[in-house]
């Protein structure tokens, strides 16, 4: 019988290093991996040149649909993962509205995504001391874990976790078989220093940045670290800013507690004084730090301390990202599309990453911890999830398809660029000399976690 794609002449980044080998999709999965494949398909495409990585698995992204459609959506915010080189994602309970804190959220949030996604997507459940009570029904919903903020998360619908809440939802979260994702960062600590700042007339970006120094950071993911060794639960440090951070949670793994950590592309790519120049468009919490902490970050990552890079995507309307007071303004950064931009540029070609290093921390390793079957690498059987990119094409980045304009990246120049992307083997972009092409056709499926224990990557 005939393949349904056959991908030929390009080399393919599997979790054991670049293969040259052509790649057959038959179903919507893989099923062969070899050098010259003979069967006859229905499609082919000529992939010389190009490398095949595995769709992105961005486990960290706030698309805010439904109720804050017009902040971003799952039309808009999948459309620009998808030129990123993604093929699914998991999205955060806070934004939309209501929270995700319940089943009925669940509910909608799930109608929303399977009407409106172009990926392949899961849903966080939150944990906060509104709904302890939910966390069962929310497991039996499907949800991948539940999200906890240490700090205000900036909305009083979805309250910080403090101490006994955080604590509660890991126990329950163990028996759950789940894993606890939080923002680690100290709240009595950012709330007296931003207070201070703010009653001596100190607003701008460096008093703002200076208001969440990393020792705040720090404290934080001590405790969550604590509290996951007290309770046996699977914990996820989600945005860590810095490299003690990550020692933090490296050392903890090294003695067996289940941790891993991740970071985003902006604490790799920027530096404070990019922040004071950009502004607002590069606030977020915790702040984008100095230069000698992105280093450390960018060390941490070619060592393996880091397990998973996520872009945390979080865009707001133009009137939410402006102001005197620089506290005041909405914090959140678009990058749904520049996750592997940044890697392949900033890691691969500047500091020399392993392709597939960076294969493995923004598509093997979430669809591991996070239990997505079928997910996260170019392996027979899985599903024909991938990009076709050209590292060597240096590209000016002007053409953006989140829902606002005020993307940082925008104007970014970067070598390695997508060429197309593919969800279970079908087209779900391409980029053409005439521009982006996206499918009108091709809608994400619910990804629950796979019935099995899970672990640390």
């Amino acid at each position: 019988m005939a393949l349904d794609l056959l991908i030929w002449g390009g080399t393919l980044v599997t979790p054991h290093g670049p293969l040259q080998a052509d790649l057959g999709v038959e179903d919507g999965q893989i099923v062969s991996l070899a050098l010259d494949v003979f069967a006859p398909a229905r499609r082919e495409i000529d992939a010389t040149g190009l490398h095949v990585f595995p769709g992105v698995v961005d486990a960290h992204v706030h698309l805010n649909e439904p109720g804050r459609t017009h902040w971003e959506g799952f039309d808009t915010g999948t459309q620009a993962l998808a030129a990123g080189g993604a093929t699914s994602l998991l999205d955060m309970p806070l934004n939309s509205s209501p929270p995700l804190l319940n089943r009925a959220a669940f509910d909608a949030k799930r109608a929303a995504g399977e009407a409106h996604s172009r990926l392949d997507f899961g849903l966080w459940g939150g944990l906060t001391p509104l709904n302890l009570g939910e966390l069962d029904d929310l497991a039996a919903c499907g949800v991948i874990g539940f999200k906890a903020f240490m700090s205000h998360s900036g909305l009083d619908e979805f309250p910080a976790a403090d101490d006994a809440t955080l604590f509660d939802g890991m126990r329950a979260a163990r028996r759950l078989g789940l894993v606890v994702a939080t923002h680690a960062e100290s709240d009595g600590f950012t709330r007296t220093l931003s207070q201070v700042a703010r009653a001596h007339g100190r607003l701008g970006v460096r008093d703002y940045l200076e208001s969440r120094p990393p020792v705040t950071e720090a404290e934080a993911v001590g405790r969550a670290i604590l509290f996951a060794e007290e309770t046996g639960a699977a914990l996820h440090l989600v945005h860590l800013s810095t490299a003690r951070g990550v020692t933090l949670a490296a050392e903890a793994r090294a003695r067996g507690v289940d941790v891993t950590a991740e970071t985003c592309p902006h604490y790799l790519h920027w530096t404070g004084e990019d922040v004071e120049r950009l502004g607002a468009r590069r606030k977020g919490a915790p702040p984008i730090r100095d230069a000698a902490t992105r280093e450390a970050l960018w060390a941490a990552l070619k060592a393996g301390q880091i397990d998973t890079v996520g872009s945390d995507h979080s865009p707001a309307p133009h009137e939410l990202k402006t102001g005197d007071d620089f506290f005041a303004i909405w914090g959140g950064i678009s990058g749904a599309q520049s996750t592997l931009n940044v890697l392949l540029d900033g890691g691969y070609r500047a500091r020399g990453l392993p392709l597939e290093l960076i294969a493995a921390v923004s598509a093997l390793n979430p669809a591991r911890r996070f239990r997505l079957g079928g997910k996260g690498a170019l392996e027979v059987g899985l599903d024909a999830d991938f990009a076709l990119i050209d590292l060597n094409e240096t590209f000016q980045l002007t053409e953006l398809f989140d829902r606002h304009q005020g993307n940082p990246y925008r104007g970014e120049t970067f070598q390695g660029r997508v060429q197309a992307t593919y969800l279970r083997g079908q087209p779900v972009f391409t980029q053409t000399p005439g521009g982006a092409q996206f499918s009108d056709t091709m809608r994400g499926q619910l990804l629950t976690p796979a019935v099995e224990q899970t672990g640390a990557v």
